[in-house]
């Protein structure tokens, strides 16, 4: 929807945009006129108008009127309220009361620069200026009514037509102002007999020389006025979520290496264990690591560094003195420090990767 609007026009340069160059264009209230660069419901703004024959009016005229339309019936002593009807709707203007009855002969034409559209974005909201490329008016279709208060001051009000968002704009909002975009149009709309073929015109602007760009959020404040309203700004991007420091988060984590995962050994390094011995042993007895061959495979030669048959008669021999040396009864006490076989102690050939039960302990559970 149209809420928000830059008009800083001469009064000759809003006669030319609705391409009334020809003949004299009677005024009215244009004293009221203040050009701004953030323009809201409530505040003045010229528009051209079919002139209503009263006290004399032909032709063309070009009258300042407030932002936000009061219907003639509201009541004389209700305050007004300009943010109520500052838009209305293209498919229900022939249906609703407030802008039936001015289809026929209250139509006119609203001048401005460009206007402000916000883009949603979760809580944030982002403002873009919308504008034609080569800088010439944007012209809206509108409607207006006159309402007299309890003094009996008569106030002239418009509101802005709007229609379903062009294909180019349809990411910023779903609604957009009708933009009278030739003199064919203008025309079609200020002539009050053509009530019957008006209609073609409230459709959506598709010409690629409408054209927008973010502006500072400072404007959504209604004070807030002055060039750098429509002044183009950079957006800042955010890297949280870019893919590439996605991946170098990822690249950077710690990797956790399971020790069983024989596909991060070398390859030229080969570990084989007896298939017997891979279980987990039911006991908490002393583990021993098992023979094993270890291959050093070179571009020539295996060196190998620890036969099976050697280790096998080394271990045995040594769990069979540990075996004696547990079997053994003490004759008392004070003998025991005496009679304790140099077997008694155990050889701990556990390392801090070694996870495999002793030989011995094996085949006892055999």
């Amino acid at each position: 929807m149209c809420g928000r609007a830059r008009c800083t026009l001469r009064a000759d340069d809003i006669s030319r945009a609705c391409y009334r160059n020809h003949g004299p264009v009677r005024s009215v209230n244009m004293d009221r006129y203040q050009p701004r660069y953030n323009v809201s419901p409530g505040a003045n703004l010229p528009v051209v108008r079919r002139g209503d024959g009263a006290d004399g009016e032909d032709g063309v005229v070009l009258h300042c009127m407030k932002w936000g339309l009061i219907p003639s019936f509201t009541k004389k002593t209700e305050k007004p309220d300009h943010y109520r009807m500052f838009n209305a709707r293209s498919e229900s203007i022939c249906e609703k009361a407030s802008f039936r009855r001015l289809v026929p002969k209250s139509r006119c034409v609203v001048a401005v620069e460009g206007f402000y559209e916000w883009k949603k974005d979760g809580s944030k909201k982002q403002p873009y200026y919308v504008h034609f490329k080569d800088g010439r008016p944007l012209l809206f279709a509108a409607l207006y009514d006159s309402w007299e208060n309890s003094e009996g001051e008569k106030l002239y009000t418009f509101t802005i037509i709007t229609t379903s968002s062009s294909s180019a704009l349809g990411w910023l909002h779903d609604r957009m102002p009708v933009v009278l975009g030739d003199k064919e149009s203008v025309d079609t709309w200020l002539d009050g007999s053509s009530a019957s073929n008006f209609d073609k015109l409230l459709k959506p602007y598709e010409g690629p020389d409408l054209v927008w760009y973010p502006v500072t959020p400072a404007m959504g404040k209604v004070s807030f006025d002055g060039p750098e309203c429509s002044n183009e700004i950079k957006l800042k991007t955010d890297g949280t979520n870019s893919i590439t420091k996605f991946f170098s988060t990822k690249g950077t984590k710690k990797e956790e290496i399971n020790p069983k995962d024989t596909s991060l050994h070398d390859s030229s390094v080969k570990t084989e264990f007896p298939e017997s011995l891979n279980e987990e042993p039911e006991t908490k007895e002393e583990k021993v690591q098992p023979s094993s061959t270890v291959k050093c495979e070179d571009s020539k030669s295996s060196v190998s560094i620890l036969s099976q048959e050697d280790a096998s008669k080394e271990q045995t021999k040594r769990d069979y003195e540990e075996f004696l040396a547990d079997s053994k009864p003490l004759p008392n006490e004070s003998d025991k420090k005496s009679s304790a076989s140099p077997a008694k102690k155990k050889v701990n050939l556990k390392t801090s990767h070694d996870k495999q039960p002793t030989l011995f302990s094996y085949f006892r559970k055999s």
